[in-house]
């Protein structure tokens, strides 16, 4: 079993190696397998980055992801500025679907609300406001409303574990109710946790997923 010395010197090393992150000013501490990031980085997208980074370490329990954002002098902008900006960038990512999407924001923190058809359009909406300039955070409540019926979920994602390296199949429970997924059982690693989340709302129709799955020390 990895000791916190290993887990620490494991993070350290890759949050250095991760390019869109500038861990200059990143302090990490390790309890018992679970990890502390405190600092600052200069936007949102690289907070977030970092805490990704750390959950990819064999090792890691939790994540208290601690880093303030701290935007360059240069780097601000003003709520309509952001708001503005948000619009742009969620059209041209969503072209099909930014209609559905409502940004709200207040000093530097931005929200997300409306309806899309599938969890990667939900991603992909978080993952392109990060990076506009003068956001401190975000808070994604965009609903899912599945546009095809959720049918045979269960075996699709068991069929998908099972094509999937990156999880142990036979570690993880599928358990349904209509479209809400809840998955249960023992990984590795924060990053097979994700991938086994990932791959469960890669499903046709599934509106929720909820994950029990704990990450063996």
């Amino acid at each position: 079993m990895k000791t916190d010395a290993d887990i620490k010197r494991d993070v350290e090393a890759e949050l250095q190696w991760t390019p869109d992150v500038d861990q200059t000013d990143i302090a990490v501490k390790i309890t018992g397998g679970a990890v502390t990031l405190t600092g600052y980085v200069p936007n949102d997208f690289q907070k977030s980055r970092a805490e990704a980074a750390v959950k990819r370490i064999v090792g890691v329990r939790a994540v208290a992801n601690d880093i303030v954002v701290r935007l360059p002098a240069d780097d601000t902008a003003t709520d309509p500025e952001i708001a503005r900006e948000a619009v742009s960038a969620l059209k041209h990512a969503l072209p099909l679907a930014a209609d559905n999407v409502r940004v709200l924001v207040h000093q530097g923190h931005l929200a997300l609300e409306g309806t899309l058809e599938w969890h990667y359009q939900r991603e992909a909406a978080e993952s392109t406001v990060r990076r506009i300039r003068g956001v401190l955070g975000v808070r994604n409540s965009i609903a899912l409303k599945p546009g095809v019926a959720a049918s045979d979920i269960r075996q699709k994602i068991e069929q998908a574990f099972r094509r999937n390296a990156a999880v142990d199949a036979q570690r993880i429970t599928v358990e349904t109710r209509g479209a809400e997924v809840t998955l249960r059982g023992e990984v590795r690693s924060w990053a097979e946790r994700d991938e086994a989340q990932q791959t469960a709302w890669a499903a046709p129709g599934v509106a929720a997923v909820k994950n029990e799955i704990t990450v063996r020390t």
